[in-house]
């Protein structure tokens, strides 16, 4: 059965590299794989993904060194229950503003006795061909990260943390800064610090935090800040930042 090479590195304390999925074709995913980036984030909370093309990319990085996640657009059980059957590794829970939710995804994607996942016959047991040892180490590999993207969820962080199996957190700065106020910017007056007292938080509990550079250079700082998931960029946002940077470089030509 796949593995989860994600939990096991962040476990060990190793700053990992992903990229956002937000485009249908599953070639990124391939390439993703193919370069060995430690985890790819599906996207279908935002944009136009439908379950046939999560699957397609989900079907690409099984069984390779990359781990699958899938945010998921709310959480709800038959939502988590399919997209955790179809063979996503772990899923990125959005919006989170107390303990209470984080307890709910954890209990929808996880099997009894800890939570109440319905056992099927998909992709994550074989198809039932590999279906006593698929469940039974499920509840250990597969991951439930919420998102730290509200005002709220920051002030709760400690009951949150007390959940059992929360993985990690990831952070979202343009939801929080818009949650507290400041809507439109990345991080708005006063955000940059708190979020970085929330990661410290999480830190000190043992707990990995993940997110995304607004480039390579914010990348690299926030690796540097004791982010262990640090996303490079999104699909399209890796396009965007190659035209730009050709179209200056053509620009700037005598």
């Amino acid at each position: 059965m796949s593995r989860n090479h994600l939990k096991e590195k962040l476990a060990a304390g190793e700053t990992t590299l992903g990229l956002w999925i937000t485009l249908e074709s599953p070639t990124i995913t391939e390439i993703a794989t193919m370069l060995e980036l430690d985890w790819v984030v599906i996207d279908a909370e935002h944009g136009h993904l439908d379950f046939k093309e999560v699957i397609e990319h989900l079907r690409i990085a099984r069984n390779t060194a990359t781990t699958a996640l899938v945010r998921i657009q709310e959480t709800e059980q038959g939502l988590i229950k399919r997209i955790l059957d179809i063979g996503a590794q772990g899923i990125i829970v959005p919006q989170i503003t107390s303990a209470e939710e984080v307890e709910r995804a954890v209990r929808f994607a996880k099997y009894p006795p800890w939570g109440i996942r319905g056992v099927g016959g998909e992709r994550a047991t074989a198809w039932g061909a590999h279906l006593k040892e698929a469940t039974r180490t499920a509840n250990e590999d597969t991951m439930v990260i919420p998102m730290m993207e509200t005002v709220a969820a920051g002030d709760a962080i400690d009951a949150i943390l007390d959940i059992r199996g929360v993985d990690a957190l990831f952070f979202g700065p343009a939801d929080y800064s818009a949650s507290a106020g400041h809507l439109g910017d990345w991080e708005g007056p006063g955000v940059a610090e708190r979020l970085l007292e929330i990661k410290d938080r999480i830190r000190s509990r043992g707990v990995a935090s993940g997110i995304m550079g607004t480039d390579l250079k914010d990348a690299q700082r926030r690796g540097s800040q004791g982010f262990q998931m640090v996303g490079i960029a999104s699909d399209t946002g890796l396009i965007i930042r190659a035209v730009n940077q050709a179209k200056q470089a053509f620009s700037s030509e005598p």
